[in-house]
């Protein structure tokens, strides 16, 4: 599982921590897990990212495989046997040559990501963004 691989790729990924996002507001997602994973992808494909920015948000478990690389925003899921974190942590290290900034509020995660050089920005930072506010 990885992101777009091809070499005019844009210069900056942004990787979303889908389930740690999507848990971050009590709002019922855990009612409909599909349809908030769902949700947060339509606010991420509708959101204008900076030109050079290409968007991947990764759930964990197994998904859908149809329609999930429009535009810039794609969606991949872990698969089963393997956490979305792990993954996460790959993608971001095999890309040193980018800028990656990974959106979560797991602490872990965060750790993981940051000594393999990505940038980490809490996942209220995503949503106030997303919301139309400053990311602060």
């Amino acid at each position: 599982m990885a992101g777009p691989d091809r070499p005019d790729r844009l210069s900056a990924l942004w990787v979303v921590d889908g389930n740690n996002v999507m848990g971050s507001r009590p709002d019922g997602w855990w009612r409909d897990r599909r349809g908030a994973a769902e949700r947060l992808t339509a606010r991420l494909r509708a959101h204008a990212w900076p030109e050079e920015t290409e968007v991947l948000v990764i759930f964990d478990g197994s998904g859908p495989s149809e329609g999930l690389g429009e535009g810039r925003v794609h969606v991949a899921y872990a698969g089963g046997g393997r956490s979305a974190d792990d993954a996460i942590v790959d993608l971001v290290g095999a890309q040193p040559e980018r800028s990656r900034t990974v959106f979560t509020s797991d602490r872990d995660l965060a750790r993981r990501c940051g000594s393999a050089g990505a940038a980490v920005m809490g996942s209220g930072a995503l949503l106030r963004r997303l919301d139309g506010g400053p990311p602060s």
